[in-house]
């Protein structure tokens, strides 16, 4: 995967856990191949993380994926550039509870990539990225609402 710094969107990390209860409806993963079908995100890198239930965990890349060992998340066969690795892992492994899957997912926004170039190409540059968690957008919109 060649790329270069004036065509790239912004990356993001999303780490999406699976306990073992979780009815696995399988209605997430089309909505996420339709944006990479229609070329909003890109997908980088997928991770899989089990964390067993004595609390000893192991990682494993999105190569030789079957269906059986993570249903339709296989899509993702080949989807390694590096940037995920065993640091990575263990932190996923610290953040979900024994008896839980994980997967963790680099992707680029593909839908932000030509604005993200026009600003670098007039000198600007990205000086910080952070997110706001929906819960606590939630949160402050009601208390917003509360206040009217």
């Amino acid at each position: 995967m060649e790329a270069h710094e004036d065509e790239l969107g912004p990356v993001d990390t999303v780490v999406i856990a699976f306990p073992a209860s979780a009815p696995m409806t399988g209605e997430a993963v089309p909505m996420l191949l339709d944006l990479v079908d229609r070329k909003i995100i890109r997908v980088l890198d997928a991770l899989f993380v089990i964390k067993e239930d004595d609390g000893t965990f192991s990682g494993f890349e999105a190569t030789g994926l079957t269906s059986k060992g993570v249903g339709d998340l296989a899509v993702f066969e080949g989807a390694s550039s590096g940037l995920l690795g065993d640091e990575d892992v263990a932190m996923t492994a610290d953040a979900i509870e024994p008896g839980t899957a994980a997967v963790m997912i680099v992707y680029e926004n593909r839908w932000a990539a030509p604005f993200a170039a026009a600003v670098r190409r007039n000198g600007g540059r990205l000086v910080d990225f952070q997110r706001i968690p929906t819960q606590e957008l939630i949160a402050s919109l009601e208390a917003a609402e509360a206040a009217v």
